[in-house]
Formats: C-alpha cells, structure tokens, sequence
C-alpha cells in the first residue's frame, strides 16, 4: 500500500496568493537577470510604463503605452509563476520530509558505552544503536543484526522491507523507523548530506543548477534575443525614412513578440519539472544533469535477476542420470537443500516433498553453507556420505577430486537445460553425479514489452548474468535484449561500461553492492539501490528509494520525457514568432509600403489592435502551457528522427498556425473597445 505524500492543491487561495506573491518577488532584476529572455521583457516594461508616465505628464495620449506596459508586466509575471509554480509542487512533497528530519536523537556507541546527541553531531565512521520502534538517525550500513524497517516516510510504501548486515541490503535511510530487533548502524555521510536533505535540496531554487543542455538553449535564446533587438532598432530610422510614423512603445512590442518568450518563460519550469518527475518516481538524482543523461542513453546495462526475471528460481524437475533412481536424485537433493535459506533453496524442498519424499537429516549431519568462492553447498552425512549441489563446473571438479567420473550424459542434459532458459543445478554424492535440478527463471510479464519501447527508441539493452552463456542466451532471447554479458564479474562489467564508452556512447547501468561501484562510477548513469552498500550510492550519481531494479528504465523514460518536452515547446515557441511577425509588421509599414498588404492576411483592424492583439496572445499563451511544461509530452516509443519530425509536424505546424485565428479573435474583441 502506497503512503499518501502531501500534494500541492493548485485552486486552493492561500497556494494562488503565495504563488502571487512569489511572481512580483521574481521581478527583482538580480533574480531576473537569470533568464535573459524575460529581462528583456522586463527592461521593455519599464520604457514603455516610462513613456506612460512621460505622455500622461504632457497631456499626450497615454493609454496605448499603459496597456502595453501592463501586457508586457503580465508576460513576466505569468512566465515567473510558471517556474514558481513547478518548484512549489515539489516544496509540498518536501514539507514532510522537513518534519522527519527535525529531532532525531542518535545512541551512539563510544569507548565508555552509550551516549544520546543529536543527529546533526553524527560524523562518519560513527556508530550508532537503534531499537526496536526508534527513528534512525542517519544514513548508514548496518553492520550487526538484521531488522525489518518501514520506510514510508521517505519511499511512500508503508509495506515494511528487511535490512541485514553483511548483505548487499544493508543500506539505511534517516528518518526511517526500526520495526523489529536492535541493530547497529555505521554513519555514512556527513550531516547536511543524507538522502532526506537530497531530497530537500532538490526543490530549493538556490540549490538548482542549469544542465549543459538548459545552457546551451539559453545562450541560443540569449543570442536570438540580441539579433532581434538589433533588428527592432533599426526599423524606427527605417520608419522615418519610408514616411510611417511609430513609437517607441509599439516596437518594444515587436520585439517582446518576437523573441522567443514562450520558451524563454517556460524554460526553467520544464527543467524543474523533470526533476520533480524523477521524485515522484522516489528516484533522488544529485543533479539535473543526471536527468537529462537519463534521455540521451545509449546503453543499458540490466542485471538479470529481479529485473529481467522475477528474481526467485524455483526448482522444475529432477533428472536422474544413468542407472539412478529419480527418487534417490530427489532424497539427495533435498537432503542437500535442508539448511539452504535460498529461495533456489527452498523451492528444491518444496518439490521434493510434492513428490514424496520424506527423508531427514541425522542431528549429526553437518550442513555446508554456498560459497561464491566453490559454488557448491550440501551437507555430510555421519555415514560418510557427502551429498553436493552446485554449478555443473564445479560439481566435476568435486566428483573428479574423488576420484569419479563424470558422464557425457551429464553435460548434454545441463546444456539442454541451458537451451530452455533453466539454471542447472548438478547434485553429486561422493565419487558419483546423481542428476540435474533445473531452476527455472521467470521471466517478468511486461519486460519484454518495455524493451521493445526503448529499442524503438534506440535504446539498446544489454543484460548482466553470472549464468552460462547457453542459459543467458535463452534468456535474452525470451526477454527480447539486444546483447548480454555472461558468467559476469564486477570487472566484465567495468570493461563492457568502458569499452561502450570508447565509442562514443553513453551508458547507464543500476547496482547495489561495494563490487558495482567501480562500475558505477565510471558509467554515465549510474543508479544505486536505497538498500544497497553506503559504496554503490556514493558513487552513482542517482539513488532509486524503491530499490526496484526496473527503475532504470523509468529513470530513461524521464530523461527522454524532459528533452522531448523541451524540444516541443522550443519548436512551438520560435513558430508562434513567425506568425506575430505577420500580425504586427504588415500593420505597422502598411501605410507608408503600400506593398506590405499583401503581407497583412489576417485583415487587423487597426495598428494599435494588431499590436495589443500580439502582445496579449503572446502574454496568454505562457500561462496556457504551463499546466503541459509541467505535465511533460507523452512520451511515445520511436527514434530520434522521427521524433523530430513528429515535434515539427505537430508543434512547429501547431504553433505556426494558432496564432493566426488566435489573434485575430483578440482583435475583434478589441474592435468593440477601440
């Protein structure tokens, strides 16, 4: 069940007065200053109420100028409370997290015994116990006991999870709270630095930095903004010159419709947004930056087990080799499974005792636990009998040290096993190979589907298993991925990452122990479980709070979800200018270039309303995107270039086209007044 998070209510009074108040804020010129775009609006909206001023002093008409000036304030009002706006949905999400934070009391361990202080006087390398129904106070590993805790607090799931030292799910969060047992935590990060204070930062204006791209687009927007102003000055000598009389309040409109103000308005929010979409998502990124990676990834790297697969193999059948009993395979298999606490483990049991089998384990018998360094577990009889199960390569090295014999007939049936897409577990005892144990791997119902969206997408996906290469094959063939690595160590991993990289393309890849960390780090997206070691969330540069291993692909479908969107509104923003520059060029130089008619296809009644008309639609039109910068496009599966085609289709013939039937509406309702 999930845990409901304070949302940001958008009609509510006491939101749309702090969202006004935080619009007239913005208008300091140090805060404006940031986006060039509506500085320049600002500057305009200061001649033009000058020149109000100026005329109304005189006795000259100044309404004209008022309204312009008051159209013009508007504008960059509308465009500040659009990034106001998508930063004060995420200070809704945040305003618990602040109250989670407040007051945790840590016992830490020190020569002496125990003392209680305050969390804020943790330091790394601290040690700290926390009980059974106490808040944890700080970011951390567990290194003694095993507890279950709920994490509502920073995930939203109120269903509780199990942490355990020594594992790769020994990672804490602070402000989560220890339902069961007593552990013993090390501090892993510095006060100020928990994924609780990430969290926090995330939504602070301050804290948000532009990404290489989001300044790229700026300094494009800057310089289009520069040539425009160019262009506008020089038209009021050119007006003298052809006989038309104009003013300096109507070019400021001109030039405020023909820069690309939209984007330039709607720019910071969309940023904000995909950051916000990633938290919604319970996915901490340390910077925009990494968002944006997310949507130009060109390789993904997916571990097999709780990704691709359902994560728990379950035990099939028992294959008996030779002249060997199925019902003695299935003794011995299940004598072997008895203290295993796998999921493999147990589902061996489970089948046994389906199929029969009754048999128990002497209180003498010695259990061998797995280890990744034989691959073998089992357990010894007092009678002398060894019985092992284990990895088809390891098991002959077992029987082969005993001087037995390992069957052809063993290696056929483990590669038919592999073919099918099953993990083969060989069970031996002694000097001789009793059969196969095939562990069946799931695959998940919608994963084959997701893949094929981030193929369409190009994406490519690679798949990461220690299987054999018969089994890994089987796997990604049924899974649908593109490549996979097999039998793979922590150093296959780093190589493949840096040898994808060698060629020009970005990877991204998830882990959650201290072995993915190199990895991790060297990857251009590196997502790091919440449950995983303090190692793998230090160095990646996003955490998934969930620790689902699927997120990755929600993690590049956001990505590319914040560039499209981006993309589509600069696409519609830069083909509303064209249109303005229909509506406001012909009705200017009409008079004096008899000519320009030809140019004046939407028929405005007047100068003066084709002007107003401009400015109003151009100042609407922000306010009336903002609900989709925040929303984002809808993300659909296809490659770069036709989605380009398609933003051109849709947003640049949208955006080149509304505007017509837009602004002459406005100009008719302005004929009733004018």
């Amino acid at each position: 069940m999930k845990h409901e998070r304070k949302q940001l209510k958008l009609l509510d009074a006491g939101t749309l007065t702090r969202l006004a108040g935080e619009s007239v804020r913005r208008l300091d010129p140090r805060l404006l200053i940031r986006n060039p775009v509506m500085f320049v609006v600002g500057v305009g909206t200061l001649v033009t109420l000058w020149l109000a001023g100026a005329d109304m002093l005189a006795g000259r008409p100044w309404g004209f100028d008022l309204a312009i000036t008051l159209i013009l304030l508007f504008t960059v009002l509308f465009a500040n409370a659009a990034e106001a706006l998508a930063e004060a949905r995420g200070r809704a999400q945040a305003e618990s997290l602040r109250s989670t934070r407040k007051g945790l009391i840590a016992r830490r361990i020190t020569e002496n015994g125990e003392e209680e202080v305050s969390a804020d006087a943790l330091r790394i390398g601290d040690r700290v116990r926390v009980m059974a129904g106490e808040l944890i106070p700080a970011d951390g590993e567990i290194i003694e006991g095993a507890a279950s805790i709920n994490e509502s607090a920073v995930t939203g799931e109120s269903a509780p999870v199990l942490r355990e030292a020594g594992t790769d799910n020994s990672g804490v969060v602070a402000g989560t709270k220890l339902l069961s047992d007593s552990v013993v935590i090390e501090v892993g990060v510095e006060p100020g630095n928990s994924l609780l204070d990430r969290m926090i930062a995330l939504v602070e204006s301050a804290s948000r930095q532009k990404t290489p791209n989001e300044i790229a687009l700026t300094v494009l927007l800057s310089a289009l903004t520069i040539i425009f102003l160019i262009v506008v000055v020089t038209l009021l000598p050119f007006a003298g010159f052809v006989g038309v009389e104009t003013t300096v309040p109507v070019l400021v409109a001109l030039l405020v419709c023909l820069i690309p103000t939209t984007i330039g308005g709607l720019l910071p929010a969309i940023g904000i947004a995909g950051m916000d979409r990633a938290m919604r998502a319970n996915v901490i990124a340390k910077s925009g930056k990494a968002v944006e990676v997310a949507g130009n990834i060109d390789t993904l790297l997916l571990d097999k087990t709780g990704t691709i697969t359902q994560g728990d193999r379950h035990a099939t059948d028992f294959i008996a080799i030779g002249n060997v009993k199925a019902d003695a395979l299935r003794d011995a298999a299940l004598l072997a499974s008895l203290a295993d606490p796998t999921p493999e483990g147990k589902s061996i049991v489970s089948l046994a005792r389906d199929r029969g089998a009754s048999v128990t384990a002497d209180d003498a018998a010695r259990s061998v636990g797995f280890s990744a360094k034989t691959r073998l577990s089992g357990i010894d009889l007092p009678e002398g009998c060894r019985i092992r199960k284990g990895a088809p390569d390891a098991i002959r090295r077992f029987v082969t040290d005993n001087d037995g014999h390992y069957p052809d007939e063993v290696t056929s049936q483990v590669d038919r096993v592999a073919r099918g897409g099953a993990t083969p577990l060989v069970v031996a005892e002694n000097d001789r190979v009793l059969g196969v144990v095939p562990l069946a791997d799931i695959i998940k119902p919608d994963i084959k589907a997701r893949f094929k969206q981030l193929h369409a997408m190009g994406v490519r996906t690679v798949m990461i298993t220690g299987d054999n290469p018969l089994t890994a094959a089987a796997i990604a063939a049924e899974a649908g991925v593109d490549d996979y690595i097999a039998e793979a160590t922590p150093e296959d991993k780093l190589e493949y990452i840096r040898r994808e990289q060698a060629e020009g393309k970005l990877v991204a890849m998830m882990g959650d122990g201290t072995n993915d960390a190199p990895a991790l780090a060297q990857a251009d997206l590196g997502l790091a479980m919440n449950s995983g070691t303090q190692a793998a969330k230090e160095a990646s540069n996003m955490v998934d709070l969930d620790s689902d291993p699927t997120k990755l692909l929600k993690v590049v479908e956001i990505g590319k979800q914040l560039l499209v969107t981006r993309g589509a509104l600069t696409t519609f923003s830069l083909a509303n200018d064209v249109a303005k520059y229909f509506a406001i060029l012909p009705a200017i130089f009409v008079a004096g270039i008899p000519a320009m008619q030809t140019l004046n296809i939407m028929q405005l009644n007047t100068p003066a309303s084709a002007v107003l008309a401009a400015v109003i639609f151009n100042a609407l039109v922000i306010p009336a995107l903002i609900p989709f910068a925040l929303r984002g496009v809808r993300l659909r599966p296809s490659s770069a270039d036709n989605l380009l085609q398609r933003n051109l289709l849709i947003y640049g013939l949208g955006g080149l086209l509304l505007p017509f039937p837009a602004i002459k509406l406005i100009d008719m309702g302005l004929g009733l007044f004018i």
